[in-house]
């Protein structure tokens, strides 16, 4: 269990949870089935995720916060499958102002929830843009680490946030 003075760790689901192939080397999660044998979820590529992704997450050591459009649905459809507790979820503003220079949507306002705590942001939208962004306007720590969203999260992925998350 992370402490409140751990790390926050910023989720998005589509692209690193929810690759959009699947992954050849980890298994897929069957679709959940209901009596007339459809899909439930709603979601066609929710057998992507990958049980494993939840433990390893927690392992982490960090606070887990959704930063995902699938806003609180990340908490009932996602967050079982990976055997994830119910996390906090960032509400993100309907009428945000258009982002300049090629900055993603979602920079300020996750920089904003931190209000100055170190964080890590997981997303397959990151660009330099944001993590330049950051650097000028963020007074915490901050690793912005694209996921591939053909792929999803990796080992290697794990592996830098660990690094990361030790060398605090």
């Amino acid at each position: 269990m992370a402490a409140l003075d751990d790390p926050l760790l910023f989720l998005d689901v589509d692209g690193p949870l929810i690759p959009f192939r699947a992954r050849p080397a980890e298994p897929a999660v069957a679709f959940d089935r209901g009596p007339a044998g459809e899909n439930t979820s709603g979601n066609p590529l929710i057998g992507r995720l990958n049980p494993a992704d939840g433990r390893r997450l927690l392992a982490l050591g960090c606070r887990l916060v959704w930063a995902t459009t699938w806003m609180t649905d990340a908490n009932t459809v996602v967050a079982p499958r990976l055997g994830l507790p119910e996390l906090p979820v960032v509400e993100f503003p309907d009428d945000e102002e258009e982002p300049q220079h090629g900055r993603h949507w979602k920079t300020r306002c996750l920089t904003e929830w931190a209000g100055g705590r170190p964080f890590v942001w997981l997303d397959d939208e990151i660009g330099d843009a944001d993590r330049r962004w950051v650097d000028a306007h963020y007074r915490g720590r901050a690793l912005l680490h694209r996921i591939d969203p053909f792929i999803g999260l990796t080992d290697a992925d794990f592996a830098v946030v660990r690094r990361w998350v030790a060398a605090r």
